[in-house]
């Protein structure tokens, strides 16, 4: 049993095949809504995903009919209002114990993004709300066909504030990132892929999870260094110029080149073999 496969929580599991490793939202009486738990529980799953070195990419699937249908807004009414009662609770109390409150739950979703391992959502069903939050920091999105997504935020008088109007304009573009936003209204899969909110569709559940698969297999057989590191430096380039990105990745390799992995694609080459990469 690996490292990551012993983490234990409510709302979420962990299951590894060889270098995979799924995350699971598994909260599916709720239709996998986020609460308390989901935000204090998905750190601590990264963080043990993140420890285990035989874990190279993770699939992010749910459990039951919908991905995520966003919070769970009767079990975070306390938060949202900020907390406290009577007339000795100032409006500036309440707003500094809403900040403090939502970092948290701000950080649970960004701990994907920061990971240095690749993580691939498989969405269906609905994928609404803090549900797209989360795929957002996903660095790979496949989806069935009758997949919907919304930002849905706006109809229920809530500012999106985990993620999706910051990432969101990365990856479909201002435009559609105010249509959506602004709205609160769904869209269907196939739309989803024509913005490039999802990378591809399949026709099923087992046929989006092969495509998700097939493609965690690819990157699962390349060197563990190199995968984090044309990650950190994508994520570094998103806040840079072209020269300044340059730089960056010429001091990366200047760092991070010289290792035994390459050592082992230059003689793999040469005795005509796939490689086999161990990370160092």
């Amino acid at each position: 049993m690996t490292t990551a496969s012993k983490f234990e929580s409510s709302v979420l599991s962990i299951s590894v095949d060889g270098a995979i490793a799924t995350l699971t939202l598994d909260r599916p009486e709720a239709r996998n809504a986020m609460g308390e738990q989901f935000f204090s529980d998905l750190p601590l799953a990264i963080a043990a995903l993140n420890d285990d070195d035989d874990v190279r990419v993770v699939l992010v699937n749910a459990a039951g009919p919908h991905f995520s249908v966003g919070l769970d807004l009767k079990a975070v009414a306390g938060t949202l209002g900020g907390g406290g009662s009577g007339n000795k609770t100032s409006q500036a109390t309440k707003a500094a114990r809403f900040i403090a409150s939502l970092k948290p739950w701000q950080q649970a979703i960004t701990a994907i993004e920061e990971s240095p391992k690749p993580f691939i959502a498989i969405i269906h069903g609905y994928c609404i709300g803090g549900g797209v939050d989360l795929i957002a920091a996903c660095d790979v999105r496949y989806a069935t066909t009758d997949a919907i997504f919304s930002v849905r935020e706006a109809k229920v008088a809530i500012v999106a504030d985990l993620g999706s109007l910051q990432r969101l304009p990365k990856l479909i573009g201002a435009g559609h990132v105010a249509e959506l936003a602004l709205s609160g209204k769904d869209i269907s899969a196939s739309r989803a892929l024509s913005i490039g909110l999802v990378n591809d569709l399949g026709d099923t559940l087992d046929a989006t999870t092969a495509l998700a698969t097939e493609l965690a297999r690819e990157i699962s057989s390349n060197s563990p260094l190199v995968v984090a590191g044309t990650k950190a430096v994508l994520a570094a380039g998103e806040n840079m110029t072209v020269a300044q990105g340059l730089d960056y990745v010429a001091v990366w390799n200047a760092g991070f080149l010289a290792s035994d992995d390459l050592n082992e694609a230059m003689v793999a080459f040469m005795e005509k073999r796939p490689p086999i990469f161990n990370g160092r």
